[in-house]
């Protein structure tokens, strides 16, 4: 039958649209007003499906200590994603396996600002690790990029 392989590929092209269409979760991130970066980190998330809002805040480190986060994995922007809060230059993959995976835990961070991660592209990116932070404040390595 030749019908058949044109159902298969409108089939695909439908599960491809709808993964691209996004996740159903609504993404809160607080960012400086001045912070570049923290702006390509939202367009990573917005092309990656996600529906953003960003709110411009003055105090990033205060957000966070009202959000939960420890300081202890700060970075740049804070965001609450569903239950959980994802600190800084977190791949969109590792957020959509968290949201998966749905583990006990705080959320996710990226310390520091990797070059190479996501809002921080770099002609000479580094390894760098996505953290897991459970509810105690400790870490786990969540992914490798």
């Amino acid at each position: 039958m030749k019908l058949r392989p044109l159902i298969l590929t409108s089939l695909l092209a439908l599960t491809a649209s709808a993964a691209l269409a996004g996740t159903g979760v609504q993404v809160d991130v607080y960012k400086s007003p001045y912070c570049g970066c923290c702006t390509k980190w939202v367009e990573h998330l917005r092309s990656e499906g996600f529906e953003v809002k960003s709110h411009n805040v003055e105090d990033v480190p205060a957000q966070r200590a009202r959000l939960g986060m420890p300081e202890t994995y700060g970075s740049c922007h804070t965001a609450r994603i569903g239950n959980y809060l994802v600190e800084g230059h977190v791949p969109a993959a590792d957020v959509r396996r968290l949201l998966k995976d749905k583990p006990k835990a705080i959320g996710l961070a990226v310390p520091s600002m990797p070059p190479g991660s996501p809002g921080m592209e770099s002609a000479k990116p580094m390894p760098y690790e996505t953290l897991l932070i459970s509810a105690n404040g400790s870490s786990s390595v969540f992914a490798r990029h």
